[in-house]
């Protein structure tokens, strides 16, 4: 079996994925294979699962990523819930604000005096046009009244090597992401886009705490199959997904990695798209993101 990720190798949703795609492994005796398809935003991977034989041999790991470029787009690429056919969240991740630890800022308040004081002067990196990561730094320069400039990269991943080479100064990615590199000093984290302080770094404080209430974005990681897929195969698929989230192994490897095992049922993974894609409407508009 296949599972199709739009994003690169060492990637959150490919981390997740693989995580997944091992337990299933086991569980259904049949092997599972990554297949990192990326480019265009996601859309590459979005398509190709899209046209995939419906056999139940083909399913893809997408997330909140793969809404906002159809909430930004005057034609969107795709819709993804009349292309796809939900199976169920299994994952949520919490996001960071981090940055280059050459800045001389220490926490949030003091980066943004920082960004106010240079405006055009830093750059953010994000996984792409219309990712996460470019419209949560987008709504984060529109909360705070800063001017950056936008370095869209073809993965979250590949913008963190840039943060690193401070070739942009900051990043808002997953903790997977960068909880490592936080704790090894390569990166500086101001922030948890959360309502609450993460368990898996309880002593980084949320936007709140840091000084930007409201400041919130958790990212959630779901499985899907061809839409045209027979039911009796997406139940039998979603049951096996099901399973896996709730074995204590799979449990185990997210909290090391960061992520909270969390699975919700294909009609919640369907009514959640159409909520969160008019939210993002609505933050795209307030941060000018426009694609036409």
């Amino acid at each position: 079996m296949r599972i199709i990720v739009p994003y690169p190798s060492g990637s959150s949703y490919d981390t997740v994925s693989r995580v997944i795609g091992e337990a299933l492994n086991e569980s259904l005796r049949q092997p599972f294979i990554v297949d990192n398809r990326i480019g265009a935003s996601g859309t590459i991977g979005v398509n190709l699962l899209a046209q995939a034989d419906t056999d139940g041999h083909t399913i893809g790991v997408f997330g909140n990523n793969q809404l906002i470029l159809p909430a930004v787009s005057a034609k969107p690429p795709y819709d993804l819930a009349r292309d796809l056919a939900p199976l169920g969240i299994v994952a949520l991740i919490d996001s960071v604000i981090v940055i280059n630890p050459s800045l001389p800022a220490k926490n949030l308040r003091e980066l943004i005096a920082l960004f106010k004081a240079s405006p055009g002067k830093y750059r953010y990196g994000s996984g792409g046009i219309a990712s996460s990561s470019h419209l949560m730094s987008a709504m984060f320069a529109s909360m705070t009244g800063v001017e950056l400039l936008h370095v869209p990269y073809r993965g979250g991943s590949l913008g963190i090597v840039a943060l690193m080479g401070n070739e942009v100064q900051m990043q808002v990615t997953t903790l997977v992401n960068a909880k490592p590199l936080i704790n090894s000093g390569k990166l500086r984290g101001m922030a948890v886009a959360s309502h609450q302080r993460t368990p898996f770094m309880p002593e980084m404080p949320t936007a709140a705490e840091a000084g930007l209430p409201g400041y919130e974005f958790m990212q959630w990681f779901s499985m899907f199959a061809p839409a045209k897929t027979p039911a009796t195969l997406l139940t039998q698929i979603s049951s096996e997904i099901r399973k896996t989230v709730e074995q204590a192994k799979v449990r185990s490897r997210f909290a090391g990695i960061g992520a909270h095992p969390h699975y919700r049922r294909p009609a919640e993974l369907a009514a959640l798209i159409k909520s969160e894609t008019t939210a993002f409407r609505k933050v795209a508009r307030e941060s000018g993101i426009e694609l036409r």
